[in-house]
C-alpha cells in the first residue's frame, strides 16, 4: 500500500492492471528468491560454525533446506501479490489521492 500512489500514476498514464500486477510479481518472486539464498547461506553457515567451535555435531538435510527455501519464496510471492491486486484495482483517482 506503500506504493498505492505510484500505482494510481502509472494508471492514469495508460498501464493496464496486468501490467501492475506483472511488476510487483516479479519484484516479489526476485526479492523472496534473493531472501530465500541468503537465509539458506546463512543457517548452513551457523550450523557448520556450531559443529567447528563446540562437540555439538549438526547435520543437514536437503529436504529442510528445500522446505525452508520454499516456503520463503511462497510467503515472499503471498505478501507481494495481494497487496499489489488490491491497489490495482483501486480508481487512478482514489490511488494518486492515497495518502
Amino acid at each position: 500500500m506503500e506504493r498505492t500512489r505510484e500505482i494510481g500514476i502509472r494508471r492514469a498514464i495508460g498501464a493496464r492492471k496486468s501490467d501492475i500486477m506483472s511488476q510487483f510479481v516479479t519484484e516479489a518472486v526476485a526479492i523472496s528468491i534473493t531472501g530465500g539464498i541468503i537465509g539458506v547461506l546463512l543457517g548452513v553457515t551457523l550450523s557448520l560454525t556450531v559443529s567447528l567451535f563446540t562437540d555439538v555435531n549438526t547435520f543437514i538435510r536437503p529436504c529442510s533446506v528445500v522446505l525452508a527455501f520454499a516456503f520463503s519464496v511462497i510467503v515472499g510471492i503471498a505478501f507481494g501479490y495481494l497487496p499489489a491486486k488490491n491497489a490495482a484495482n483501486l480508481k487512478p483517482v482514489d490511488s494518486i489521492r492515497h495518502e
